[in-house]
Formats: C-alpha cells, sequence, structure tokens
C-alpha cells in the first residue's frame, strides 16, 4: 500500500512541475508581445515572398445523353464525321516532354525527383488542317500583348477600332519553362518553342487573315528556371482563347464548339477555367461562356506575370467544320450516341446533339435520353424576330432587315393558332435581343417548331429537342446554308421558304406551318 501512495505521490509531482514549466513558458512568451509582433511579421513577409496560388475545383462534366467517349483513336478516317466533328485530332507532336518522361529517359543534368521543367504538346487534325496545344509551367506576360483591357462595359467604348481589341504578341508574350527537354519542331538554341516549318504544317494560315493563335505560338520563349518567376500560379486547367466575330451568336457558337472539343480531346477531368486573350468589351453571349466553363477572366485583367500549371489552346472557331462546311462539303447526318455506339458509321455523328445538351445542362435545364413523343396535347411554336440592339462598338444599333413584313407574318400566325382547333398551339414571340441568354436557350429547348428568317439567332437550333422542326424563310440576297447545315448534322427535319426578294405571303407561311403541324398530329 505505501509502495502504491508514494508511485500516486511521484505522478502528482511531475504533473505539477509539467504544468508550471507549461505556464512559464506561456507568460514568457506572451509577455513580450514587440517579440511577438516581430514574429508575425517575419511569417508574414515570407508569405509575401511566394507567388499568389489559385485553385479551387472545377465545375463537374454533365451527364449528357448523346455523349460518347472521346478518347484519342489513331484510325480515325480522315474526312470522316468524327473526324470533322469529334476527336479527329489524332496526331500527337510531343514538343517539350514532360519532366516525369524525360526523367525516364534518364538525360543528363536532370534531378531525381523529376526537377523543373515545362511541357507543351501538339494534336493535330488532319480532316481540319487545325491544332489542339497544351502545355505545362507557362507564363503569360500581359504587358507584352498589344490590345484594349477588354471585359467592359459596350456603353463605354463606342467607336473603339477592331484593330484595338484583337491581340498582337511581342517576343516572350508567352514563356514556357525549360530544363534540358526534348524539343520537336522548335529552335531551343534561340529560345523559340516552334519555328517557321512547324508553323506552315501544323497551323497553316489558310484563308484567315490574322491568326492569333498561330501569332500567339509564334511569340512563346524557352526560358530558364532561375528567370520563370510568376506574381500568380493558375492551377488548375485552363483555356486560352481568342475571338473575332465575338457579338455575333453564330460565330461564338463556332467558339463555343472549338472550346468544348479542345476541353474533352485533352481529357480534362473538369470544365476549365477561361481566359480570353483578346480585348473585346463584354455582351450578352458572354452569360454562355460562364456557363459551359468554370470560371472566366480576360488576359488584362492579370497585373503580373501569371503561370498556368496546365493550359490549352483552343483553335480558332474559323477552324471548326461548322464554319468549314459552309464552303466545304461535308456529308454528315445527325443520329442518335445510341445508335451510332451499336452500329458505328463513319457518315452519321451525335458529336452536336451532345454539344447541344451541353449548352442546356449549362444552364440547369433537364436533359435526358427519351426523345419528345410527337403526338402531345399543346406544341410551343417560336417565331424568332429580328430587332435593332447595339450588338458592338462599331455597330449601329440598327439590325438588317432579311424580312420586310415580319410583323405582318406574325400577326398572321397569331389568327392561324387561335384557330388551329386540334392542338393547342402557343405562339412565342422570339424578341431574343432583350432576353438573358437563358431564357433564350428555354425558349429554343421547349419549342416544337422554330420559324425565323435567316440570321445568326437561329444558330440556337443547336440547342433544339430531337424531334424539333425548323423553317428558315430566305430572302433573295441571304441564300446560305448555315441552318440547313446544322439541322442535317443535327438530324432535325428542315424545311425553308425561299423568297424572290425580302416579302413573305403569310399565307404561305401559315400553310407551311399547318403542313408541319400535320406531322405532329395536328
Amino acid at each position: 500500500m505505501n509502495r502504491k501512495r508514494a508511485f500516486l505521490f511521484k505522478i502528482i509531482v511531475f504533473l505539477f512541475a509539467f504544468n508550471s514549466f507549461s505556464l512559464y513558458l506561456y507568460l514568457h512568451f506572451y509577455s513580450n508581445p514587440k517579440s511577438h509582433h516581430q514574429d508575425q511579421q517575419q511569417q508574414l513577409q515570407k508569405h509575401q515572398q511566394l507567388p499568389v496560388s489559385v485553385s479551387f475545383h472545377g465545375k463537374p462534366w454533365p451527364i449528357l445523353p448523346s455523349y460518347l467517349p472521346w478518347s484519342l483513336k489513331p484510325k480515325v478516317p480522315p474526312k470522316s464525321c468524327e473526324g470533322y466533328f469529334g476527336n479527329g485530332f489524332n496526331r500527337r507532336i510531343e514538343l517539350l516532354l514532360p519532366p516525369s518522361e524525360i526523367h525516364r529517359r534518364s538525360l543528363p543534368n536532370y534531378g531525381a525527383n523529376g526537377g523543373p521543367g515545362g511541357w507543351f504538346r501538339c494534336f493535330y487534325s488532319e480532316t481540319l488542317e487545325s491544332s489542339i496545344f497544351e502545355g505545362g509551367r507557362i507564363r503569360m506576360n500581359p504587358d507584352r500583348i498589344r490590345m484594349s483591357v477588354g471585359g467592359e462595359n459596350l456603353e463605354s467604348v463606342v467607336g473603339r477600332a477592331e484593330n484595338d481589341e484583337l491581340p498582337f504578341f511581342d517576343s516572350g508574350a508567352f514563356e514556357v519553362e525549360f530544363a534540358q527537354g526534348l524539343s520537336q519542331g522548335g529552335n531551343v538554341n534561340g529560345g523559340k518553342l516552334v519555328n517557321e516549318e512547324f508553323l506552315h504544317q501544323f497551323v497553316p494560315q489558310g484563308p484567315i487573315e490574322v491568326h492569333t493563335m498561330r501569332s500567339l505560338l509564334d511569340s512563346i520563349r524557352l526560358v530558364d528556371p532561375d528567370e520563370f518567376k510568376c506574381s500568380q500560379w493558375v492551377e488548375e486547367p485552363t483555356l486560352l482563347v481568342t475571338r473575332f466575330e465575338y457579338a455575333n451568336l453564330f460565330h461564338a457558337v463556332t467558339d463555343w464548339y472549338s472550346a468544348y472539343v479542345a476541353s474533352r480531346v485533352t481529357g480534362l477531368p473538369n470544365r476549365p477555367h477561361l481566359v480570353f486573350v483578346d480585348g473585346h468589351c463584354k455582351t450578352p453571349l458572354q452569360e454562355t461562356w460562364k456557363a459551359l466553363f468554370t470560371s472566366l477572366k480576360y488576359a488584362k485583367n492579370f497585373s503580373g506575370p501569371v503561370c498556368f500549371r496546365h493550359a490549352i489552346l483552343s483553335p480558332l472557331g474559323y477552324e471548326t467544320a461548322l464554319f468549314k462546311g459552309l464552303i466545304d462539303t461535308i456529308n454528315c447526318q445527325g443520329a442518335t450516341a445510341h445508335d451510332l455506339w451499336q452500329n458505328p458509321n463513319d457518315q452519321k455523328t451525335a458529336r452536336l446533339s451532345e454539344f447541344g445538351e451541353m449548352i442546356q445542362a449549362a444552364f440547369g435545364f433537364p436533359v435526358n435520353r427519351n426523345r419528345r413523343p410527337k403526338l402531345v396535347s399543346s406544341h410551343s411554336i417560336l417565331f424568332m424576330r429580328r430587332e435593332d440592339y447595339l450588338a458592338h462598338p462599331r455597330h449601329p444599333g440598327r439590325v438588317e432587315s432579311r424580312l420586310s413584313n415580319e410583323e405582318e407574318v406574325f400577326e398572321a400566325l397569331k389568327i392561324w393558332a387561335v384557330n388551329n382547333l386540334k392542338c393547342k398551339v402557343n405562339l412565342i414571340n422570339g424578341l431574343f435581343a432583350h432576353m438573358p441568354m437563358k431564357e433564350q436557350v428555354r425558349a429554343i429547348r421547349d419549342a416544337s417548331v422554330i420559324i425565323g428568317a435567316h440570321g445568326a439567332g437561329l444558330t440556337h437550333i443547336i440547342a433544339a429537342a430531337p424531334n424539333t422542326v425548323i423553317l428558315e424563310i430566305i430572302s433573295s440576297e441571304f441564300r446560305r446554308p448555315h441552318f440547313a447545315l446544322i439541322s442535317q448534322w443535327r438530324g432535325l427535319k428542315y424545311y425553308a421558304i425561299n423568297l424572290d426578294e425580302s416579302y413573305a405571303e403569310p399565307g404561305v407561311v401559315t400553310k407551311n406551318v399547318s403542313n408541319i403541324m400535320r406531322s405532329f398530329g395536328c
């Protein structure tokens, strides 16, 4: 018993001594506030010497009924539908190998842990004669990009010249950290990532007068790790996009699609961030960019050299099949992903349907695998209107008329809709110029029939439901295949009324709509 008491006494004495010593240290430390403040300042100064790191999770990819895998397939036939609309970027060129690959190959003068060093590669499409580029440890120097700031409110930059908004890249506008790597297609000794021969082969100028992505690549220099200093690091995958006709819906859709394809081809796990490498002002179409991708920023919004852990260079919208199909013959028919999964066909595609679902899902609309049944009691007919609005700094604020008696045609459709008793018809007055983009997409996806004069607004049919019917009214001055082709590539039924000039007989329009509605059982 005495031994037990002695043991307990020793424990009590030890705990008392330990607590007394801890209390002494605490009081000693906080009794000198100046010393504590100095320690905080040292820690703060140490932190401020480091570049700011921006890292947050990207938006997840939605589940899309028309989705098919985008895995790299070396045997995608040139000029096939997958070559045009999907992953025809099947030639891979390593310009700078990733550090892990260099280490694996046991190159001299390379650290055992892989060390510093960026990487850069190209995915080339023989079909589109276009390339997607991606790389890591890339520095953008905004002060070496000559253009307006971008992102301003339109009203504040009215009259600004287009050349002020387009980017012009000085040498070193973009740089890649280079540490004893491998380069194929570049002139390492001269400090450039790529040479003229490479650009001519993989980024051909073609008919594009100002090829901004080609100029961006030509500006890229290789930088020693000791010189690779950054004011900010962007940790997550980021798309670098340059735009031209940014206020026109058709051209915006080509840019959206190019950015989407680039994201899928490079296998990004989430939707990337977005940086506009141009100086264009804000437009309503920016709402869709923000919905499709994780975040949006303009290059000139960065205050100093910014470094990207993983950057992707999206091809110009002019290089997509959507644009090239206006000149070249692209003989592709829209089909369901289910059919193509069971019966692959080089002359059919579900890619534009997939992208249309992506737009819907980006705005929070549900997408499902079931086609809308034809026999329903109520149908929405969307009549898309052209109205005046200020589109961009050089726009007069008035749109060009494509249908001289548009109001008369709309009034005739209103009377016809009231007298169509077999099915309930809801005629929508599609004044899109002043509608939020989400409401525009809602009107498109809910429509059984879409009617409109030839104009960029009809590009919205890319997000239409599978059984939607398109009726385009075409004046004699605008006989262009834009929307007939999109309908074909989507697998939508399409009809056209070709006018002698720009006047449409109201009775002819209502007769065509009546015939379409009979196909719905009305």
